[in-house]
């Protein structure tokens, strides 16, 4: 049956993905209001943004994605510690490819590059490192 080929609902990077739509509407939606209407930085635009849906990830992905038992004390530093290293090797790469991008949209095509660079290594990061207890 094809259907056999699919995930099944119940896997964690499937989860993962549905918390990340989440992510992404809320992080991106404040990437581009203070990249494009506030005109902050690129950093600061990047790091606020990622910085709000951080919050909300790491709510839905303990409970949702990985309903991990893992103690606040432990996963809160790891988890920390593993969106900000994303962050910047993800928006670092991508920042650097798009400069070969002649176009008035830089930054933009960086910012949805990094997204994806960093949506892989964060799944991986939070699944292997954050909730695995």
């Amino acid at each position: 049956m094809i259907t056999t080929h699919f995930p099944k609902p119940t896997n964690t990077f499937v989860r993962f993905l549905l918390v990340g739509v989440i992510n992404t509407l809320v992080g991106l939606s404040s990437i581009f209001l203070l990249l494009d209407v506030v005109s902050l930085s690129y950093w600061l635009s990047t790091f606020v943004g990622h910085s709000i849906g951080a919050g909300v990830s790491y709510m839905l992905n303990r409970q949702f994605t990985f309903a991990s038992k893992a103690m606040h004390g432990k996963s809160i530093p790891l988890f920390v510690l593993v969106i900000l290293s994303c962050y910047f090797l993800s928006f670092s790469m991508s920042k650097m490819i798009s400069g070969f991008i002649f176009t008035q949209y830089t930054n933009e095509i960086a910012v949805f590059l990094g997204t994806g660079l960093y949506t892989v290594m964060n799944y991986l990061g939070q699944k292997y490192l954050v909730f695995s207890s």
